[in-house]
């Protein structure tokens, strides 16, 4: 289980091995490959919180698909990543309702293009775990609109509240899966 914060983390309780991995696509994706480079996990449950459009605060999204927004170049270049099919089933299963979205990674908040989802790490832990051949998916919970400039109006505790449960949902069905 991996997340930006201890914060997004607190829910796990000893229910899976977790790693705070820092905040933005260098620091995700550096942790992340030091740590499965030591350790090498059947799959990696990445989650948090992040900005969303067209979808209510609140809302839990499975990453269908991961996105690097920063990333352009001249050359051909990995930006755009999917789920492991068994993981996706798997938190499908979990979170019927749950959108199944692009979730685009860029190193700062309201940088990404028009994804659902946008947060800042999670193409770094998807692309470390592919480095590594290990299967990953990343599920978020809307905490504010993007573009949203008033912090105060984030619900972070709610979308805090509403990842701890569907994180425990899915790492559920997951128990039952493998």
């Amino acid at each position: 289980m991996i997340a930006a914060t201890a914060h997004e983390l607190a829910w796990v309780d000893g229910r899976a091995a977790t790693l705070a991995c820092g905040i933005g696509p260098v620091e995700a994706a550096a942790a992340t490959a030091a740590a499965l480079a030591g350790a090498r996990p059947d799959a990696v449950l990445h989650v948090g919180i992040a900005g969303g459009r067209g979808l209510a605060v609140g809302t839990v999204a499975i990453g269908g698909r991961a996105v690097y927004d920063d990333l352009a170049a001249a050359v051909r270049l990995e930006r755009s990543l999917e789920p492991d099919p068994q993981l996706l089933a798997a938190a499908r299963r979990a979170l019927p309702a749950a959108p199944v979205v692009e979730i685009a990674t860029s190193g700062g908040v309201f940088r990404s293009t028009d994804a659902p989802v946008e947060a800042m790490e999670g193409f770094g832990v998807l692309r470390a775990a592919a480095l590594q051949g290990v299967p990953a998916l990343e599920l978020r919970a809307v905490s504010n609109a993007v573009g949203e400039q008033d912090r105060a109006r984030w619900d972070i505790s709610g979308a805090l509240a509403a990842l701890a449960d569907a994180g425990r949902r899915v790492l559920a069905e997951l128990g039952g899966a493998r």
